[in-house]
């Protein structure tokens, strides 16, 4: 008998003890975050973003989301990583416009040519209203809830191995290797440039070899991705701001608690400013534009030939806008425009 009341009181600690288990694991929520920079927060905004989202998720949540993330392509390129995400495979991915493009092509409509007066005005825009009407548009879109637009560097600048670019002029006939996004292309032909598509991971080659003489992104990433190795001259344009779109998958989002929902939001955003925060600092440290300097030779385009580089690819722009996306298309290119220019004053 108290052989059998041993046995039977081993056997429900052992039950109790795989129902904690489970009851465990289940309480227990796992956020795979993918995205294609190193996760050194001091390296890139990427890696800044991650750093701080989990930090805070982890300790906000007492560990009932517990975030692993994937730094440096390791699930794949921007639309491989995307599909992942949809597919609920991967929970959240942070992705360039180029990538993002590939679920939602109309992220095309922020490729407004000088749109911006400096990168403060960057911020209200996709943090106010606009960032709102094109998160909700995504989502609609796409069925990717947008937990922010993280800063990918700040304003594009071009660079090449050829000639100074300090003139339009100067411009002509470069071969620039842009994203896939054919308003970058369309951009690039406007000035009368030679786009060419590639690859990201391919990026330093082609122009170390040649197939391309010059690229366009922002100081950070021509920093970390050492094009100073490879390219003699910056031209300081500002000519284009393209956000990083971080997305998670709505499912994952859905099964989190109220209390879960409010600590990954309010994360998010932290880790956004701590992006942005790293940018200007790389920017302006030896790790940036001072560094760059010191290999390159920079220019800076000034305001009356930015306006002659804008009126030579403003006029096409917006047309592609216009035939690609229609009139809802136009009218988010709008709002967009309606938003900088409330920003800007």
């Amino acid at each position: 008998m108290r052989l059998t009341k041993s046995i039977l009181a081993m056997g429900m600690a052992v039950a109790f003890g795989v129902l904690s288990s489970v009851s465990g694991a289940q309480a227990e929520k796992v956020l795979k975050l993918g995205h294609l920079n190193k996760d050194d927060p001091f390296d890139n905004a990427t890696g800044a973003m991650v750093t701080v989202f989990k930090n805070l998720v982890e300790a906000g949540t007492n560990g009932s989301v517990k975030v692993q993330t994937f730094p440096s392509g390791q699930l794949g390129k921007d639309a491989e990583l995307l599909q992942q995400v949809k597919l609920g495979v991967v929970q959240s991915g942070i992705h360039s416009t180029g990538g993002f493009a590939s679920v939602y092509p109309k992220i095309g409509v922020l490729d407004v040519p000088f749109a911006f007066p400096n990168i403060s005005a960057t911020y209200p825009v996709f943090d106010g209203p606009f960032g709102v009407k094109l998160a909700a548009d995504i989502q609609k879109k796409t069925g990717l809830k947008v937990l922010g637009f993280g800063d990918s560097g700040g304003f594009f600048n071009f660079t090449n191995s050829k000639r100074p670019v300090k003139t339009l002029a100067d411009f002509k006939g470069l071969k620039i290797r842009t994203m896939g996004l054919d308003t970058h292309k369309k951009l690039v032909a406007s000035l009368g440039g030679q786009p060419t598509g590639i690859a990201w991971s391919e990026v330093y080659t082609a122009l170390q070899t040649g197939v391309v003489d010059g690229q366009m992104n922002p100081i950070p990433v021509i920093a970390f991705a050492k094009f100073n190795e490879v390219q003699k001259y910056l031209t300081l344009s500002g000519h284009l701001f393209t956000p990083y779109v971080w997305v998670i998958n709505a499912d994952f989002w859905n099964g989190l608690s109220d209390s879960e929902k409010g600590v990954l939001k309010h994360a998010a955003r932290s880790a956004i400013v701590a992006g942005r925060g790293i940018s200007r600092i790389i920017e302006a440290s030896e790790r940036g534009l001072p560094a760059l300097a010191k290999a390159l030779e920079v220019y800076s385009l000034p305001a009356s030939e930015k306006a002659k580089f804008q009126a030579a690819a403003l006029p096409t722009i917006k047309a592609h806008i216009k035939a690609t996306f229609g009139s809802e298309g136009e009218e988010m290119m709008n709002a967009y425009l309606a938003a900088i220019k409330a920003a800007a004053q």
